[in-house]
């Protein structure tokens, strides 16, 4: 009976693992709101895919702004730092980006909708394994 109940309570923390969730962070910025998921938690060094959902005051999803990706690593001892961008296409109601993380550590990401000549930004931190 023990082993059962070993073998089980392993076996569930094993699928907990294997079925964690997206990494999500939700921000307001300006008057919208924004969620973003990163399908790794944590990211990881290499692509990590990116969606951004976007919704006005009003609740509904903006689809008629550009969105970018901008994410840096911290400059370090010895090393210059790290800086890139990528544009994120409209997929039905989100807004979809691949960031290309080059090494472990911590880099700062900037999300930024640029809509009727106005720019807004939420800003978040992930640490990449």
């Amino acid at each position: 009976m023990k082993k059962t109940v070993t073998f089980m309570l392993l076996a569930l923390l094993v699928a907990g693992v294997a079925y964690a969730k997206d990494y999500q962070v939700a921000k307001k910025a300006g008057d919208y709101a924004f969620e973003v998921r990163i399908d790794k938690n944590p990211p990881i060094v290499g692509n990590n895919n990116m969606e951004v959902f976007i919704k006005d005051a009003s609740g509904k999803a903006v689809t008629d702004g550009k969105v970018l990706v901008e994410y840096t690593m911290p400059p370090m001892s010895g090393m210059a730092p790290m800086s890139y961008k990528t544009d994120a296409s409209l997929k039905g109601e989100r807004y979809v980006a691949t960031m290309n993380l080059s090494m472990a550590g911590p880099w700062n990401v900037s999300v930024k909708l640029t809509r009727g000549g106005k720019t807004d930004t939420i800003k978040l931190t992930i640490d990449a394994k």
